[in-house]
């Protein structure tokens, strides 16, 4: 008995670690369910939501073989650069990522002066100063990302009314996560014969209700890798932002299940050593 309670432990310990985010994440729950607010208002009026937060209903997503996927699955660090560098040529044009600091790209295999120079290359506004004035001054890597818009009404004024969701938290906000990303970005489309869209809305063959206000961000050959080797096509960019998202919203992953294998490991041996103190204190009544 005392044998298998170890073991359902061990297991149960586990599983834990996998499937549930650190609590530090968990914490961001709230944050997540606001970006999936934010989303559903970015998508034109009458648009039909089939699951709340899901926001593909019944469509069949495309899986894609993440390296991040399983037990032991990492994150790709190259796959991560890729990625950052297609959401800051095209995805931060009109989304921000409020949750991440520019020190966190250090994660990603970015070096120190190399964190400090991306930053730098943002004008950010500070102050106020001994005047009471704000001001702009270069980027620090203790700065979060900076946002598109000085605020929520100057980004809806500019998006027909629509505010764009902060990306941040968005792998995690939507059922699918980065399979949907990845499926949204690629599934754009001609409207079939006999559907007509209002100015300002396209098809997407993933989108519940096939109509969104966003258009089509990505193009074969736009984002210029340095990796030569690697594809520049909408595939490639798309698989890479969503790489990149899945991380922004669960940056401990790798942690997490580090410790989770640990945690098996330590049981496992317990449960073995346990079950041997037992055996020696009751052998003498068998």
């Amino acid at each position: 008995m005392m044998r298998k309670t170890f073991i359902l432990a061990g297991f149960a310990a586990l599983m834990m670690s996998v499937s549930v985010p650190a609590l530090a994440e968990t914490e961001t729950a709230p944050a997540a369910d606001a970006a999936a607010t934010e989303e559903h208002a970015a998508a034109p009026a009458g648009e039909d939501h089939a699951e709340e937060g899901g926001g593909h209903g019944h469509v069949d997503l495309p899986k894609v073989d993440w390296s991040s996927n399983g037990i032991f699955g990492t994150y790709d660090r190259a796959s991560l650069q890729r990625g950052f560098q297609v959401y800051r040529e095209v995805c931060s044009a009109c989304h921000g990522m409020d949750r991440l600091s520019y020190r966190d790209l250090a994660a990603l295999g970015y070096s120190e002066g190399e964190i400090k120079a991306i930053a730098a290359s943002y004008m950010i506004t500070d102050g106020p100063n001994e005047d009471g004035e704000m001001f702009e001054r270069a980027g620090r890597p203790s700065d979060r990302f900076k946002n598109p818009y000085p605020n929520e009404n100057a980004a809806k004024s500019v998006n027909n009314g629509a505010l764009p969701a902060d990306l941040s938290l968005v792998a995690k906000a939507r059922k699918g996560g980065p399979d949907y990303i990845h499926a949204l970005l690629t599934g754009y489309t001609q409207a079939p014969a006999g559907k007509e869209l209002l100015p300002g809305q396209h098809w997407n063959k993933y989108m519940s209700g096939n109509v969104i206000a966003m258009p089509a961000p990505l193009i074969d050959g736009q984002v210029a890798y340095e990796d030569t080797n690697t594809p520049q096509t909408v595939d490639q960019y798309a698989k890479d932002v969503s790489h990149f998202l899945e991380w922004a919203a669960e940056p401990k992953m790798e942690v997490r299940k580090q410790t989770g294998l640990k945690a098996f490991l330590f049981l496992l041996v317990f449960t073995g050593v346990a079950y041997a103190v037992k055996r020696k204190i009751w052998s003498s009544l068998h």
